[in-house]
């Protein structure tokens, strides 16, 4: 019997290593997927020690696989000369209907796939939050920094009063 995939926020983080907090600024996050990641050991460590950048990464999918392109994972402090490439891509392990489903939003929607956070789950397993995104225009940000202003000039307000 096959895993039934999660819906989004409903994930388990015990750890995030690395988040990206820009993306849902500059994206319109549509859907989020779990994904597990291929890394080596040093890069594993190097994730327990909490380092790793997923600003300026993204996913894209190539022949029924999903690879995470530009992720920094540093080398491991104590790494010998097995030691891994920082900044090269890792295949993202899902699904195929999932990669199909993402494949088809990429190709037809004209959608990015772009990686929220790097976590480690109850299981101990590094995972990755996949965000199917929509680019933002200019517009769209200024109205989501605006409602952002807004909350917080609420709860101030509220904090203030009571």
């Amino acid at each position: 019997m096959m895993a039934r995939p999660q819906r989004a926020g409903s994930f388990s983080k015990v750890k995030t290593v690395a988040e990206n907090r820009k993306a849902r600024y500059e994206y319109a996050i549509e859907d989020v997927f779990e994904a597990g990641i291929a890394l080596t050991g040093t890069e594993v460590k190097s994730l327990r020690f909490g380092e790793g950048t997923i600003a300026e990464s993204y996913a894209e999918v190539n022949a029924e696989e999903v690879w995470l392109i530009n992720a920094n994972i540093p080398e491991f402090s104590h790494g010998n000369r097995f030691n891994h490439e920082p900044r090269r891509p890792r295949k993202l392990l899902l699904h195929s209907r999932e990669i199909a489903k993402l494949h088809g939003a990429v190709a037809r929607q004209g959608m990015t796939l772009v990686p929220l956070s790097i976590y480690f789950n109850e299981r101990g397993r590094a995972k990755v939050e996949l965000a199917l995104a929509k680019g933002k225009k200019l517009h769209d940000k200024r109205a989501t920094e605006r409602d952002r202003d807004w909350k917080r000039d609420q709860a101030r307000i509220l904090r203030d009063r009571g």
